[in-house]
């Protein structure tokens, strides 16, 4: 499997800018909560590429901008709105 470099500086900030504490991204991601502490405490880290695109799905950001290929925008730095719902069983 094809590991891909990653700026960790990048992974906690949009994590912490998104509201979105280490226990409950690791879970959405599928790795334990020590991975993600040490992954971010490093200056840059090589994870594989399915752990990559999992990590760019649950902070909704393209893989580009963790491996530092594209810029964090604005919007990256956003909390994540949660959907509302629309068949109105929840107002």
């Amino acid at each position: 499997m094809a590991e891909l470099q990653i700026k960790t500086g990048q992974l906690k900030s949009i994590r912490v800018a998104r509201k979105i504490g280490r226990p409950k991204l690791a879970k959405q991601v599928g790795i334990s909560e020590r991975q993600l502490a040490k992954t971010e405490k490093s200056e840059t880290a090589k994870l594989s590429s399915n752990t990559v695109s999992r990590l760019s799905e649950a902070l909704q950001i393209s893989t580009m901008t963790l491996t530092g290929e594209f810029p964090v925008a604005e919007r990256d730095l956003q909390p994540i709105k949660k959907p509302k719902c629309t068949t109105g069983c929840c107002s």
